[in-house]
């Protein structure tokens, strides 16, 4: 673990979750120390399943993101300072298939010891073993519109759920 960090409870994040994935965003981040990607989301949410503290996701099978969570038994979250929305903008706006994004945002990754990646300058970070995936079913949806979310007949996003095994505060 970096020394800026100090290692927090679940319980002890005072961050409104509401705000935190919708408004300040998050990046996900998965695969192996020589081999990962990460991406913008604002999906997401924290709470307790299974006598667990856990997190959530939503990817799209397209993006690239989304291979690296299908492999890797660990993830993680990052959320930022207001200052790194550039940087943020930039995960969100190119594939790591087809630029090396990390290079080009200035960002440091940062290896734990359960082999999960995360960045040297988020303020807060989640690192989550993964213990239940499932693709969003359209025939389950009710009450809710999704024309402007989904064209018709598009594959819907995954749901990636972590039980949070560390998390990190900026020190």
């Amino acid at each position: 673990m970096s020394e800026e960090f100090l290692e927090i409870a679940a319980e002890a994040i005072a961050d409104n979750p509401f705000r935190l994935f919708d408004k300040d965003w998050t990046l996900i981040t998965a695969g192996t120390p020589d081999k990962f990607n990460t991406m913008t989301a604002s999906w997401g949410g924290v709470g307790v399943l299974w006598q667990k503290n856990v997190a959530n996701v939503y990817v799209r099978p397209q993006r690239y993101t989304y291979e690296f969570l299908e492999r890797e038994d660990y993830f993680t979250l990052c959320f930022f300072e207001e200052k790194y929305r550039l940087a943020l903008n930039l995960f969100g706006a190119a594939s790591g298939r087809d630029l090396d994004k990390v290079k080009a945002s200035g960002l440091t990754p940062v290896v734990d010891a359960s082999g999960a990646v995360y960045y040297s300058e988020a303020r807060l970070v989640l690192i989550l073993k993964k213990i239940y995936f499932q693709d969003l079913d359209p025939a389950n949806v009710r009450n809710i519109d999704l024309s402007d979310v989904y064209a018709a007949g598009e594959v819907y996003h995954r749901l990636f759920l972590g039980e949070i095994v560390k998390v990190l505060r900026k020190a």
